[in-house]
Formats: C-alpha cells, sequence, structure tokens
C-alpha cells in the first residue's frame, strides 16, 4: 500500500511540473502582454487552483493573481481566499483549533 501511495504521489508531481511547462508560457504572456480580460485571467487561475499543492504552480497563482489586483482587486481577493480555503491547512487548522478552543 505504500508502494501505491508513492505512485500516486510521483504521479502527481509529475502532472504538476507538466502543469507548469504549458501555464508557465500563458501566464508571462498575459503579464508582458498587460492582458487586461478578466475572463480569460479568471479560468487561467482556476486551472492553476488545481495545482496549488505544488510550489512552482503558487508562485505562477500568486504572479497573476497580482496582475489581476491592477485590473479587478474584487476577483483578485476571491482567487486569493479560493486558494485559502483550498489548499492552505495551516489556517485551516488553525480555523479549527480556534473553534474547538470556543
Amino acid at each position: 500500500m505504500i508502494e501505491e501511495i508513492k505512485k500516486l504521489v510521483e504521479t502527481q508531481q509529475q502532472l504538476a511540473r507538466q502543469a507548469y511547462t504549458s501555464y508557465l508560457p500563458l501566464v508571462d504572456d498575459i503579464i508582458k502582454s498587460k492582458q487586461t480580460d478578466v475572463r480569460q485571467i479568471e479560468r487561467t487561475l482556476d486551472g492553476l487552483l488545481d495545482f496549488g499543492f505544488d510550489h512552482n504552480m503558487l508562485l505562477l497563482y500568486r504572479k497573476l493573481c497580482r496582475h489581476l489586483y491592477t485590473i479587478n482587486p474584487e476577483s483578485a481577493a476571491y482567487y486569493a481566499n479560493a486558494y485559502r480555503e483550498m489548499w492552505d491547512e495551516e489556517e485551516t487548522q488553525l480555523g479549527k483549533n480556534k473553534e474547538e478552543k470556543v
């Protein structure tokens, strides 16, 4: 069973590397061209969010969120919160601990 889990983790990491290779030029193009199409930026963020467990993908996500913030701060805040809700275990754990103490 441990070997199966290791294989799954390796597959997940490999997919994240492939996704990074695909998303890097897309994110760079959006930023370099100063794109303002909020819907396209949001679609890209949605795709990046699926790989929020990967550090490199998180860096791309943050980079694109910062770009979106200059165009639509509310949407950028939504995506920052979406990441926290989905991937930020420490913050979630802190919230659970606080609830338990109340």
